[in-house]
């Protein structure tokens, strides 16, 4: 980390020149302590260092998916819990749910708006950070974002709009299926996406030819390895999202004495579904997730499980503190033979440790085990949480229980974190390869933008998505606190 000219001898020429050309360079270097080599000449800064280019590009790239992708998790898991509620109402005919439904499908318009804003702005980055990428695969990239938007996501947008105002407008068979097509437009728009994703951990259906990636069947490319189990383990945890976000949004209103006897309704719902999908995201999803990791991808599974020699009947760090040079973990708890058993179905299996990988083809091992660690341990709370609740609800006690009816409303961010744990733990265990062994992130960047455009667009960024961020946090709370408006709700069905 070096300045060619020291801050102490820079002169007014310099100064100038700096202020002008330089500043964001200089700030984050200070700041965040990045290399950045800045060379002073007659009226200007020469930046060097592509590198810089490629880091302040997956820095950028992070900020603007970490953001959106706190969206989408909510959106199809309160999607599919409005499906629930309206069904139940409709069935029933019961008015309650009736309310939860207008008043849930709030927090899901909410949603949807900012989900949307925030996405579009991820597709334009890979013609302008990643134009080696695009050009490399987007042959076969392209094929499934273009699926996304014609069969997903104008199905989910168009039945979207009929749900929220035509209620009272059209029949209620009509509206019933318009909020079962937007949870089914989202949940297809979340395939064709992790189609995309999963053909980068997992490539297939591919040749390369004249130096680009080239489709050579489609099917294959859209079922590689990790496409199916990606899926379903992405889905279930935004049910997850969904279940918790209806029970903390519940237990609060049932705490704050607003409409407790409509909350305890959804509250039911939400405990009892939510039990249901997080043993589903244990078992068999995320150890059929873990078992294909283990065998596509060994060098992140050795990373994310901080297996760092090569062992028969490998044991599974239950926690564990990892630390560098070398890499080692201390203060260890674990599993005899469990990571085998995990990876292969047999506790005596031989799972390679990162001692078999070259140094340059693994991925950064702290950030990896972190968050996968963490992931798990946030997964295994919300089957505790869920399962007392279930238990408290089975007691006729759960309404009387005001500090596990508190946990629940502070435990509405953590499914929402742990997606976000879960992404870095998938996309930084893939590094360094942006296509899994075909393509090194390093390659993908574009060499012709210039790293102070790039630390521009990201502080730019950044206080964009603090302000929207504020905004949603604002309107969420508000229409929480305002409440389901259950009686005149109930005057306007009379």
């Amino acid at each position: 980390m070096r300045i060619h000219s020291s801050i102490s001898t820079i002169n007014k020429k310099n100064l100038k020149c700096l202020s002008q050309n330089g500043l964001f360079l200089l700030v984050l270097k200070i700041l965040c302590g990045i290399k950045i080599d800045i060379k002073y000449k007659d009226n200007f800064i020469e930046r060097n260092s592509i590198m810089d280019v490629v880091l302040l590009s997956r820095i950028q790239f992070a900020l603007t998916i970490g953001f959106h992708f706190l969206f989408p998790p909510i959106s199809i898991g309160l999607a599919w819990m409005l499906v629930i509620i309206e069904s139940i109402g409709y069935k029933n005919k019961d008015e309650v749910y009736v309310i939860l439904g207008k008043f849930f499908s709030k927090i899901l318009a909410l949603t949807f708006a900012v989900g949307v804003a925030t996405g579009i702005v991820m597709e334009f980055q890979f013609g302008t950070n990643w134009a080696g990428y695009s050009k490399f695969v987007g042959d076969i990239f392209g094929a499934p974002l273009a699926a996304e938007g014609v069969f997903a996501f104008f199905l989910e947008s168009g039945f979207l709009g009929l749900y929220l105002f035509g209620r009272n407008k059209v029949s209620k068979n009509v509206h019933l299926f318009s909020i079962y097509m937007v949870a089914i437009g989202s949940t297809i728009s979340a395939f064709w996406i992790i189609v995309a994703v999963s053909w980068m951990q997992t490539p297939a259906g591919y040749i390369i030819a004249n130096g680009k990636a080239q489709l050579t069947n489609f099917w294959a490319a859209v079922f590689n390895p990790s496409t199916v189990i990606r899926f379903l383990h992405t889905v279930d945890a935004a049910l997850i999202t969904g279940a918790f976000m209806v029970a903390g949004i519940s237990s609060y209103l049932i705490l704050k004495g607003k409409e407790s006897d409509i909350a305890k309704k959804s509250m039911k719902i939400a405990v009892i579904f939510g039990l249901i999908v997080s043993l589903l995201e244990l078992f068999p999803f995320g150890h059929e997730s873990g078992r294909e990791v283990a065998q596509e991808q060994p060098a992140k599974f050795a990373a994310i499980q901080g297996l760092y020699s090569t062992q028969t009947g490998a044991p599974m760090a239950v926690f564990a503190v990892p630390v560098m040079p070398p890499p080692e973990l201390k203060a260890k708890v674990e599993v005899p033979r469990l990571l085998s058993w995990l990876a292969f179905g047999d506790f005596n299996a031989k799972v390679l440790g990162i001692d078999q990988f070259k140094k340059e083809d693994l991925p950064p091992l702290f950030i990896t085990f972190v968050s996968y660690h963490n992931m798990v341990v946030l997964g295994m709370l919300f089957i505790l949480l869920t399962l007392v609740g279930t238990y408290y609800l089975w007691k006729k006690k759960l309404w009387d229980n005001k500090f596990l009816l508190r946990i629940f409303v502070w435990a509405i961010p953590f499914p929402v974190i742990a997606c976000e744990l879960g992404w870095i733990a998938a996309e930084v265990g893939r590094q360094p390869w942006i296509v899994y062994n075909i393509m090194r992130t390093k390659d993908a960047a574009s060499a012709s933008v210039p790293a102070g455009d790039v630390i521009f667009s990201i502080i730019l960024f950044a206080l964009i998505y603090l302000f929207i961020g504020s905004l949603y946090l604002y309107i969420f709370v508000k229409e929480v606190k305002h409440g389901p408006e259950g009686n005149l709700a109930k005057e306007e069905l009379k």
